[in-house]
């Protein structure tokens, strides 16, 4: 992913690289499922206490942000300190907007998982009801980043959690978010392939779905 954007070949070497690609597609998408729905595997099973917040990335391997078999993620790794949530990653040339700087997309993103990761620690997930970002100052492309949140309010209903971006020990993006808080049952519903209501297979389900 980085390379697409980073490298500068000669058109020919571009067009034997493109070919080779569109023949690695071909082969891959001979084994894509033909039923509707989610995938097999889609979504780690979920486990209960402590270990659902340990295992929050590998229960969502496809995760855009945090997901290690998606190539659009960074990704981002999430480690816990209660009542925090961490974020690390450095951010490549992927994911710039300005130049030189991350997109606010990316961060936003990354923010929705982040927040939604200390929603987790507090048992209290659910999906994303408002989301506001306020960017003090340029992220920058290449410089290690630190994610920070927490949550600081919960209801019967939602749950409230802040964080924060720092590089360099510096302050770039704060967020504040507002989630749905949903009886764990709802939230693996959420992940049933059709046909699951009805006694089909098994539920599958991501430990804390961000809802974005």
């Amino acid at each position: 992913m980085e390379l697409t954007v980073t490298s500068a070949p000669p058109p020919g070497v571009l067009a034997g690289v493109a070919a080779e690609l569109e023949s690695a597609a071909d082969r891959l998408e001979a084994d894509v499922p033909e039923e509707a729905g989610v995938p097999e595997g889609r979504f780690a099973e979920r486990t209960v206490g402590s270990d659902e917040v340990a295992t929050l990335a590998a229960a969502m391997p496809f995760d855009v942000i945090i997901g290690t078999c998606n190539p659009l993620a960074p990704p981002i790794e999430i480690t816990f300190e209660p009542p925090l949530a961490r974020g690390h990653v450095t951010f490549a040339p992927t994911y710039e907007g300005a130049p030189g700087c991350v997109h606010g997309a990316a961060l936003a993103g990354s923010f929705d998982i982040l927040l939604t990761a200390a929603n987790v620690l507090a048992d209290g997930a659910g999906p994303t009801v408002e989301l506001s970002i306020r960017y003090l100052r340029p992220t920058l492309i290449g410089v290690p980043c630190e994610f920070e949140s927490w949550v600081t309010e919960q209801t019967d209903r939602r749950t409230h959690s802040r964080g924060r971006l720092l590089q360099d020990g510096v302050v770039t993006v704060e967020a504040v978010g507002e989630f749905a808080r949903l009886a764990r049952s709802r939230i693996d519903a959420m992940h049933r392939r059709p046909g699951d209501a009805d006694g089909g297979t098994k539920e599958r389900t991501a430990a804390g779905p961000s809802g974005a």
